[in-house]
């Protein structure tokens, strides 16, 4: 075996990689699982503890309903038991266990409901700040001595150290309440029937549209501050003199060239960022009400729900370390430099 790995580097790397991603994930899962566990105290064995003292003596078969629910959020046996019971259940069932904010709704039912609204609403927000962030991000580059550059850049660096969450609470102040143009809470207008209908879709855009326009601005200004480095970066290379000798035009270069150059980074950039959404965007979710992961999180930390918040960090985990290990796997593929390394 050791043989074939010195004799196929590519496939050593490949092989690291994925093995690493597995333990990553195991070592994560078992991190969460005691993190929550050997917390003293929490909602739901004091709400167990009141089924005890309320049940258990003064009603007939109190004590098994009890016992009952405490089976039902894998608290029985000894700690060493409940983690093996619980490693089982989500590695070979997908079974997350019962959500206390939602009881007796599973978490993995829980979780497929919020998923597609944070998916939409991040994963646009997300692409529309890249792409805008790119292409602003070059031209502040490209004409890093004129006084655009100069307002771009400072503007990006001003607005990447303010807190999302402010951003939010600003546009919901005015363009929600203020000047009245969007609502201000929810995913959609109550009076729709969920449906591919174009009232229930133009609800969902209008109510979007302030949450998306927070998220946006906030990446953004990353965007255009990392493109920027990365351009400048590349000025003065020698195939950017070719070019020009050969007598392209400015903006030829500056697109097919030097931000051609500075899309790999970002690219995996962006890859990382559409892994990392599934964590959802916990303040601005909560501060509009909207009904993804970050809503689900910000409920179960309300009330310690430690199966809805773990099953939501397992959940991010996993689209991190999967983005992660798409993207290792494909570098060798689509980058020269990134296979010489490896064989070196």
């Amino acid at each position: 075996m050791l043989k074939i790995f010195r004799k196929y580097p590519v496939l050593s790397y490949y092989v690291r990689k994925i093995l690493n991603y597995f333990l990553t994930i195991f070592g994560a899962l078992t991190i969460t699982f005691f993190m929550f566990r050997l917390i003293p105290s929490n909602p739901i064995q004091n709400w167990i503890k009141g089924l005890e003292r309320t049940y258990s003596v003064t009603i007939e078969g109190g004590e098994a309903m009890v016992n009952s629910y405490k089976e039902k959020f894998g608290m029985t046996g000894t700690l060493w038991e409940q983690y093996t019971r619980y490693m089982y259940n989500v590695i070979f069932k997908l079974d997350l266990g019962p959500s206390f904010i939602a009881f007796p709704t599973p978490v993995e039912d829980l979780l497929a409901a919020a998923i597609p609204w944070t998916v939409g609403l991040l994963s646009v927000s997300i692409v529309i700040s890249w792409v805008l962030g790119l292409l602003v991000g070059s031209i502040a580059a490209w004409f890093r001595d004129s006084p655009v550059s100069d307002l771009i850049t400072n503007v990006s660096i001003g607005l990447s150290q303010v807190p999302s969450y402010l951003i939010a609470l600003f546009l919901v102040l005015f363009l929600g309440y203020q000047w009245k143009l969007l609502p201000t809470r929810g995913a959609f207008d109550a009076q729709y029937a969920i449906g591919w209908n174009w009232d229930f879709i133009r609800s969902v855009i209008s109510h979007s549209f302030l949450p998306a326009l927070a998220i946006v601005i906030v990446s953004l200004a990353g965007w255009i501050l990392s493109t920027r480095s990365l351009v400048i970066s590349n000025i003065g290379e020698d195939y950017l003199m070719y070019a020009e000798a050969k007598g392209l035009k400015p903006r030829d270069i500056m697109i097919r060239y030097a931000l051609r150059n500075a899309m790999l980074p970002q690219a995996t950039g962006l890859a990382l960022t559409i892994g990392s959404m599934m964590s959802g965007q916990l303040l601005i979710e909560a501060m509009f009400v909207y009904p993804g992961l970050g809503q689900v999180m910000s409920r179960a930390i309300a009330i310690f729900d430690y199966n809805a918040m773990m099953g939501v960090i397992i959940l991010s985990v996993v689209s991190v370390m999967t983005a992660s290990l798409l993207v290792d796997l494909l570098l060798p593929m689509i980058d020269p430099r990134v296979r010489t390394a490896i064989k070196a």
